[in-house]
């Protein structure tokens, strides 16, 4: 391997160019099919976007769960992040235990000619490359295709992962490496796409997702994707 080119974890393709020292990058290589939804979840949604939580009632439900980082991911918004990260600040402050709260939000883009979703993970809340994605809808034109999201979300300073590779028109497998070759860091491993009452990650689907991204020394996360009033379920 050349000289100054950092790998991942187990000898694995080196990670792309953001992940690589990303603080969040050494989180989300913990990730397994047990840690979603009582250790980690990075993908829910309040009121901001299409979910049912107000902001600091999601935070609470992080709180009494025991989570220890979380990221919400409203679409195309991250209007919810200033209220929970001042709830957890208060929290802190009585020196309640209370989980890390990464940037987040979920972004619509044009992959293999496929409408999917990009979780943006940990970028800086204010930057301007991510802005025009963050204005509550969808964007259009060349700024829709993934390679401009990914690009926009890595100038941000954050991670790319591909949301819920096997809910698409095109097949997980082909999606996945679209994104790989795209310098996408990752993709979302486990997922209840049963959307089951009590999350569940689904056999099979998510064991064939998550050996792909290990293949390709992708990240990967996992999360609820919830929208109604609990934590722990869709």
């Amino acid at each position: 391997m050349p000289a100054g080119v950092a790998c991942g974890p187990r000898g694995r393709r080196p990670w792309p160019p953001v992940a690589r020292g990303h603080p969040l990058a050494a989180v989300l290589e913990q990730v397994t099919a047990s840690s979603c939804p009582d250790r980690f979840n990075f993908h829910c949604h309040t009121h901001c976007s299409d979910g049912s939580l107000h902001p600091e009632e999601l935070a609470r439900q992080a709180i009494d769960r025991g989570l220890e980082h979380f990221a919400v991911t409203d679409h195309h918004s991250i209007d919810a992040y200033g209220p929970m990260q001042e709830l957890l600040e208060a929290e802190r402050r009585t020196g309640r235990p209370t989980p890390m709260l990464w940037t987040g939000a979920e972004i619509s883009c044009l992959l293999e000619g496929c409408l999917v979703h990009v979780l943006a993970l940990g970028f800086q809340r204010d930057h301007p490359a991510l802005q025009p994605y963050l204005r509550g809808q969808s964007v259009v034109g060349k700024a829709l295709q993934a390679a401009a999201v990914r690009d926009s979300i890595a100038e941000a300073g954050g991670l790319a992962l591909l949301a819920h590779p096997a809910r698409y028109r095109l097949s997980h497998r082909r999606l996945i490496t679209a994104a790989a070759s795209l310098g996408f860091d990752g993709a979302e491993a486990w997922y209840d796409y049963g959307m089951q009452g009590r999350w569940h990650p689904t056999p099979l689907v998510c064991e064939a997702i998550d050996t792909q991204l290990t293949n390709l020394g992708l990240l990967r996360s996992c999360g609820t994707d919830t929208h109604g009033l609990e934590l722990d379920g869709r």
